[in-house]
């Protein structure tokens, strides 16, 4: 499975992904990461990421150059020709994954997951889709008044950021 990791902010940020993007590798076969130019010194500190490749988000960088679509198109088609069969869109809190997940879709990467607090459409997929007849998830009592539901991470990414992190790491 290639699966394509994306982190498009600063250093600490896309350093702090490390366990996230290490428990991706423990099952996939190839790892690319996508992240931003100001974030790029610490993706290469990354071990088990194959590759990189690196894109200026402008709704990320502080300092944005203007929208070119050029450059969107070039991104576009640089995703389509990597031909990834999963793509995770890390982001901070106040970060979205809903305007990279739009380029991804067009770009035929067929699962993309992230935590949006915004309803994803058909942006996102559900990590642990409901079982048929269940009216509501095991273990919630209701859902999310007036708001979607958060989408939930694959389980190696969760189990990398629960209480077990210094074994993920290793």
């Amino acid at each position: 499975m290639k699966v394509l990791i994306v982190r498009l902010d600063n250093l600490g940020d896309v350093l702090l992904s490390g366990p996230a993007v290490r428990a991706v590798a423990a099952r996939a076969d190839e790892v690319v990461m996508l992240c931003g130019p100001r974030g790029r010194g610490a993706a290469d500190l990354l071990p088990v990421v194959d590759r990189l490749l690196e894109w200026c988000a402008p709704w990320i960088d502080p300092e944005p150059e203007p929208v070119d679509r050029a450059e969107i198109d070039r991104l576009v088609q640089t995703i389509a020709a990597e031909r990834f069969d999963r793509a995770l869109i890390l982001t901070s809190f106040h970060q979205s994954p809903l305007p990279l997940a739009l380029l991804l879709r067009p770009a035929g990467v067929p699962w993309i997951g992230g935590i949006s607090d915004d309803y994803p459409g058909s942006l996102l997929q559900r990590a642990r889709p409901r079982r048929p007849g269940r009216r509501r998830p095991p273990g919630r009592v209701r859902r999310h008044r007036g708001r979607p539901p958060r989408h939930r991470l694959p389980d190696p990414v969760r189990a990398a950021v629960r209480p077990g992190l210094p074994r993920a790491v290793g």
